[in-house]
């Protein structure tokens, strides 16, 4: 995964996906992130296919990506 990502970079692309309690799966996240950096999409393109019912949860697959740089 790039390293120059970080969970900041992430949660602002697709954090209002998690205010409604539905939670969002990764073609949610993906078309959330549409108008982020590329590498944001690659970081999310790896994740399984789930359904994500929180920012938290979505971390939990993403465990190398840093919160800030």
């Amino acid at each position: 995964m790039p390293s120059h990502v970080t969970r900041i970079e992430i949660a602002d692309s697709v954090e209002h996906l998690f205010t409604g309690g539905s939670g969002a799966d990764r073609q949610d996240l993906l078309s959330a992130a549409a108008q982020a950096r590329p590498e944001i999409r690659q970081v999310l393109e790896q994740l399984p296919e789930r359904r994500y019912t929180s920012l938290r949860r979505l971390w939990e697959e993403l465990p190398l990506i840093p919160v800030g740089l």
